[in-house]
Parts: C-alpha cells; sequence; structure tokens
C-alpha cells in the first residue's frame, strides 16, 4: 500500500503536513462540534505547528486556524497528501 492511501489519525501529521478527512471516531457534542467547524470527511487540513508541550495543535482548515487536543485529534482518520495533490 502507498503512503498516500495509508489512514492515520490526525494527531500523527507533522507540521507543514496537508491530509484529506476520511473518517471521524468521534461521538456526542464533541462529534457535533468537530464538524460545526467544518471538519467533515474529505475536507483538507495542513498542520501548522504544535503547543510548546506538544498538545494542543494548530490546523488550518478551511481558513481557519482550529487547536485541537491530542486526544480528539486521534479520533479523527485522515489521508496524507503527496506532492502534486491539491493542497490547502
Amino acid at each position: 500500500m502507498k503512503d498516500a492511501e495509508r489512514i492515520d489519525p490526525l494527531v500523527t501529521l507533522s507540521p507543514g503536513s496537508v491530509c484529506q478527512i476520511v473518517s471521524l471516531e468521534l461521538s456526542g457534542l464533541l462529534r457535533r462540534r468537530i464538524l460545526d467547524l467544518g471538519i467533515v470527511p474529505g475536507t483538507l487540513i495542513r498542520c501548522i505547528r504544535r503547543g510548546p508541550s506538544g498538545d494542543p495543535t494548530a490546523y488550518l482548515v478551511r481558513e481557519t486556524l482550529i487547536a485541537l487536543r491530542n486526544e480528539d485529534a486521534a479520533q479523527i482518520f485522515v489521508r496524507k497528501l503527496v506532492n502534486g495533490e491539491e493542497c490547502v
């Protein structure tokens, strides 16, 4: 399987990387809030930077900077994009 086809948790994305949301394994109010922020399957996300202690991490989603805790980002699954694919 190619790296671009692999599905990984969002939390594994390194700063500067771009990915596409594949699925959300969140539930309840947190799932609703994440969906309201525009983090839905098919959305492109760029990892901008990590906090000083590594948590939270800032992501660019639909031209908006959003910080997510690592425990929440671990439940969002993505496909990493490689050179030549559409970027944020």
